[in-house]
C-alpha cells in the first residue's frame, strides 16, 4: 500500500503573505544550495492556462554530485492557494514518484479535508502536525541560531519571537499549509523502507524550510508579486552563471 501522509504546518502570516514568502524562500534557498556540482537548475518558469487550471508552471532539475550525479526532476503547478508538485527520477523511471499536493488556508490546522480527498484516500491518510519551533523536528546538524523562530523578531512586520508553548493557538496573523505527500517506490522488497525514509526526509525538509521562511519575514514582508517574479528571474540567471563558472573552472583544471 502506498504511504500517504498529510502534514499540517501553522505559520505566523496571512495566506496572501505566504504566497510571497514561499517563493522568496525557495529563490533564496536555490542560490545557497547551488555549488560544487550540486544545486538547482530552473528549466521553465512561466504562466499556464490549460486543462489543469491557471497559475505558474515551473520545471527544475536538482543535481546531487555526492550521490553519483543523481538528478531529480521537479514539475510544479502553482494555482495558489492550491499547488501540485511532482518529483521524478530519470534513473528510476516509472518506479519512483513523489507527489505533494498543498492547500493554504486561513485557519489553525483544524480543517479536516482541506484538499477535498475522496473516501479511499482519506482512509489511507495519516495526519501529522509540524511545529516549526520544535528543534526535534530535524537533525541537530541542521540547526542554525539565525533560523530559530523562538529567537527571531521581525522588526518590519512586528512579529515574533515564537517563544511561547501556545504560539500556534495565539499568534496573529495565522494560516496553515496542508501538504498531502504521496510516495511511490516500485522496487519489490524495498518499497516500505524507502517510502518511510522519504517521508521522514520530507518532513524534515518541510520543518526547516518553514523555519527559514519565518526567519526571513523582514526580507519578504511588503514585497509585491511583480517584485518577486523579478527576483525569481534574477535568481535563475545567477544560477546559470554560477553553474557555467563551475563548468569553466573544471575545464581549465583538466
Amino acid at each position: 500500500m502506498v504511504l500517504v501522509k498529510e502534514y499540517r504546518i501553522i505559520n505566523n502570516c496571512t495566506v496572501d503573505e505566504y504566497r510571497i514568502a514561499q517563493l522568496y524562500a525557495v529563490a533564496k534557498m536555490s542560490m545557497s544550495e547551488t555549488g560544487s556540482g550540486e544545486g538547482v537548475e530552473v528549466i521553465k518558469n512561466e504562466p499556464y492556462d490549460n486543462e489543469k487550471g491557471k497559475g505558474q508552471y515551473t520545471k527544475k532539475i536538482y543535481s546531487f554530485a555526492r550521490q553519483g550525479s543523481l538528478e531529480l526532476h521537479e514539475e510544479a503547478w502553482n494555482a495558489y492557494p492550491h499547488c501540485l508538485t511532482v518529483m521524478t527520477s530519470p534513473l528510476l523511471g516509472s518506479s519512483f514518484k513523489v507527489v505533494t499536493e498543498t492547500m493554504h488556508l486561513a485557519d489553525r490546522a483544524e480543517t479536516e479535508n482541506a484538499l477535498n480527498l475522496d473516501a479511499k484516500v482519506l482512509a489511507q491518510r495519516v495526519v501529522e502536525h509540524i511545529d516549526v519551533t520544535n528543534d526535534k523536528e530535524f537533525s541537530a546538524a541542521l540547526y542554525k541560531e539565525s533560523e530559530d523562530p523562538k529567537l527571531y523578531k521581525a522588526t518590519k512586520a512586528e512579529r515574533g519571537p515564537l517563544s511561547t508553548e501556545d504560539w500556534m493557538e495565539t499568534c496573529e496573523p495565522v494560516m496553515t499549509c496542508y501538504k498531502l505527500l504521496t510516495v511511490e517506490f516500485g522496487w519489490w522488497g524495498f518499497q516500505t523502507a524507502v517510502e518511510r525514509y522519504i517521508h521522514s526526509t520530507m518532513r524534515e525538509v518541510f520543518a526547516v524550510f518553514h523555519r527559514q521562511l519565518f526567519c526571513d519575514t523582514d526580507g519578504w514582508f511588503g514585497m509585491t508579486i511583480e517584485e518577486l517574479r523579478a527576483m525569481e528571474d534574477d535568481t535563475a540567471k545567477k544560477l546559470i552563471d554560477k553553474r557555467n563558472q563551475e563548468l569553466a573552472s573544471k575545464t581549465e583544471s583538466n
